[in-house]
């Protein structure tokens, strides 16, 4: 079976969205069970990070894979991925909230307000919540098409956010190793739309101003 035909299969959905489950799953488990190591907390805060920004990744992955190989199927798995995406964000943002200030909702506001990558972060989570909120047939009718395109550009807004936040988050402690591993990752698959989108305006060969 061609990649073409297994992406079209009805199965392919549903595995890929219990595929998407399993690192959530297992960070449960493991906080259930002990495994997260001495400090529970902080591997929750930060895996279920790290998780937003690979999901980041994938979603912006579809359109150069879909284009550059010919797997017009793939386009179909992108509205999921984006939710993933969301649901990835909210846990990170659930974990810092009640794990680390105890949903304090006063503190935390605090918090928002005097820590720039907590300010960053928070920015993400509410341009990702219009984007899910958005995400169903009907807002793209209701908004139109080229208005809601608009609009879900702003994912090249949260993936600069994105990772500012993990920059400063890894800067008191001076590790960059993994920043610069995203940060090049995402900076082909934006860098990649920049440069189709500039071929896409220049003249066709022989053909005058």
């Amino acid at each position: 079976m061609s990649l073409n035909r297994w992406l079209s299969a009805r199965a392919a959905k549903p595995l890929l969205f219990v595929s998407a489950l399993l690192p959530m799953g297992w960070l449960l488990f493991g906080a259930i069970t002990g495994q997260l190591g001495p400090n529970p907390a902080e591997a929750l805060v930060r895996s279920s990070g790290d998780w937003t920004l690979r999901f980041l990744c994938v979603v912006l992955a579809v359109t150069p894979l879909r284009v550059s190989f010919g797997l017009a199927p793939l386009a179909r798995f992108r509205r999921m991925l984006g939710l993933f995406v969301f649901f990835s964000a909210v846990l990170h943002f659930l974990a810092y909230s009640w794990l680390d200030k105890g949903m304090e909702f006063p503190e935390i506001a605090v918090d928002i307000a005097k820590r720039p990558f907590i300010l960053v972060g928070f920015v993400s989570l509410l341009l990702l919540s219009l984007l899910a909120a958005t995400s169903w047939n009907g807002a793209v009718r209701r908004l139109g098409a080229l208005r809601w395109q608009r609009l879900h550009r702003a994912v090249y807004l949260i993936a600069g956010l994105a990772i500012l936040h993990f920059f400063w988050m890894r800067a008191a402690k001076n590790n960059f190793a993994e920043v610069a591993v995203y940060g090049a990752i995402l900076g082909v698959l934006l860098g990649w739309r920049v440069l189709r989108r500039w071929r896409s305006r220049q003249p066709a060969p022989g053909r005058s101003f």
